[in-house]
C-alpha cells in the first residue's frame, strides 16, 4: 500500500487558522501546484461529508478527476479527506498542534489500489511523496499572509 506523511512547522498562526485554510478547498490551487481547479459541490459550511469537485493536471495537460470528501472535521486538530472520483483514491489526514512559535502541521497520505488501479501503484506512490512535499508551499503562503 502506497504511504506518504511528512511535516512543517507554519510560524505565526495558530491551529485554527491553518486548519481554515485547509478545509476550504478553493484555497488548494494556492499551495497545491497540480490542482487545475476546485468547487464546493455544496453551499452549506464545511463539515464531514462536504464533497469538492476537484481536477488534477494530469499527462499531456489532461484534466484528472480528483474529487474529494470530508471524512473527518475537528477544527484546530484534525482534517481527514478520501478521494471519491479519479483512477487513484487515497485517503489523507491533516494533524494539528499549536507550538510556541506556530502550528505543527502533519500530512499523511494512503492508498489502498483495488482491481485494475494496481498497475497505477507504481505512478501514484512516486506521486504522492510530491503531495506531501507540497507542504513547504503551505508553509510560505500561509506565513505570507
Amino acid at each position: 500500500m502506497p504511504h506518504a506523511e511528512g511535516s512543517t512547522v507554519i510560524t505565526g498562526r495558530h491551529p485554527e487558522e491553518v486548519f481554515d485554510f485547509l478545509a476550504d478547498g478553493a484555497n488548494n490551487p494556492r499551495w497545491r501546484v497540480g490542482v487545475a481547479d476546485i468547487s464546493r459541490m455544496t453551499d452549506s459550511p464545511v463539515e464531514v461529508g462536504t464533497v469538492f469537485r476537484q481536477g488534477m493536471r494530469g499527462p499531456m495537460g489532461r484534466r484528472i478527476a480528483a474529487d474529494y470528501r470530508i471524512t473527518e472535521y475537528d477544527r484546530g486538530h484534525a482534517l481527514g479527506f478520501e478521494v471519491v472520483a479519479g483512477p487513484a483514491r487515497p485517503t489523507g489526514r491533516y494533524e494539528l498542534a499549536p507550538t510556541q512559535t506556530g502550528t505543527t502541521v502533519r500530512f499523511t497520505l494512503d492508498w489502498q489500489p483495488q482491481g485494475l488501479a494496481r498497475l497505477l501503484a507504481p505512478a501514484v506512490a512516486r506521486q504522492m511523496p510530491r503531495e506531501v512535499a507540497a507542504l513547504g508551499r503551505l508553509k510560505q503562503v500561509m506565513e505570507a499572509q
